[in-house]
C-alpha cells in the first residue's frame, strides 16, 4: 500500500465480522497458515498486518508471546478490544522501519494476506528479517498470481498496481506480479524460501460454508 494510505480505515468493522467466519479467511487462510506455524508454545511472534486480531487471539491461546502491528487505526482498535491491554499492539506502516524492535527479537514473523499491499516488498522483507532470530521463519500468505490475473486481466506476467471495487464499497488496491517475481523479492531481501504451499486443498468446512453460485 502506498505510504500513509490505510485502506481498511472505515471498513474494519465489516472486515472483522466477515473474516471471523468467512470461507476464505476463517476456513482456508487461517487453517493453512496455522498448520505452517506449527507448535508456537513460548515462541515470540510478530503479526505484521494483524488486522482485527484474529490470528493474535489464536496464537495467544496456543501459548505464543505475540505482538501485532497494523497500518489501520481502526484495525488496531479492534485488536486491542479483542485481546485487551496485555498484548503489545502498535499502529505501524510496514513501509517504514521497525525502529521500536530490536534485532533478532522474534522467532516468527507472520504476514497473512498483507504483503501484496506493501509498496517496497524487498525493503520490508529485509527489515522484518532484521528483527527475526537467525533461526527464525517468516510465514507469508497472499493471493495466487493466477487469481489476480483472472480478476484483473492483461497478461499473467504484468507487474503493477491493481484495483478492485469490493461489494462493501471499499476500493481494494494491491500489487500483482507473476510467481517468479514474488520469489525474486524474497531472494533480493536475503531470504530463502523453505516451503511453498501454492495449491493447498480447502478443508471440508470451506466449501460447505460457501454459498453456491448460480450460472446465468
Amino acid at each position: 500500500m502506498p505510504r500513509g494510505e490505510a485502506p481498511y480505515d472505515g471498513f474494519a468493522d465489516t472486515f472483522a465480522r466477515e473474516a471471523a467466519d468467512s470461507p476464505y479467511n476463517a476456513h482456508y487462510d487461517r487453517p493453512t497458515v496455522l498448520e505452517l506455524l506449527g507448535d508456537v508454545q513460548g515462541k515470540r511472534i510478530l503479526d505484521a498486518g494483524c488486522g482485527p486480531g484474529l490470528y493474535l487471539a489464536e496464537l495467544t491461546a496456543r501459548g505464543a508471546n505475540v505482538a501485532g502491528i497494523d497500518q489501520s487505526a481502526d484495525m488496531v482498535r479492534h485488536t486491542r478490544t479483542r485481546l485487551g491491554p496485555h498484548v503489545e499492539v502498535r499502529q505501524h506502516d510496514l513501509n517504514e522501519p521497525l525502529a521500536w524492535a530490536a534485532d533478532s527479537r522474534f522467532d516468527i514473523v507472520l504476514l497473512a494476506l498483507v504483503l501484496h499491499y506493501v509498496e517496497d516488498r524487498v525493503r520490508t522483507l529485509a527489515e522484518l528479517s532484521r528483527v527475526l532470530h537467525p533461526a527464525g521463519r517468516i510465514i507469508v500468505s497472499t493471493s495466487h498470481p493466477t487469481a489476480d490475473w483472472l480478476t484483473n486481466g492483461g497478461s499473467y506476467f504484468d507487474a503493477r498496481r491493481a484495483e478492485e471495487a469490493w461489494s462493501n464499497g471499499m476500493t481494494h488496491r494491491y500489487w500483482r506480479q507473476p510467481l517468479q517475481a514474488w520469489g525474486s523479492d524474497f531472494s533480493a531481501a536475503g531470504l530463502a524460501i523453505d516451503r511453498a504451499s501454492s495449491n493447498t486443498r480447502p478443508p471440508p468446512q470451506c466449501p460447505a460454508s460457501t454459498p453456491p453460485r448460480t450460472r446465468n
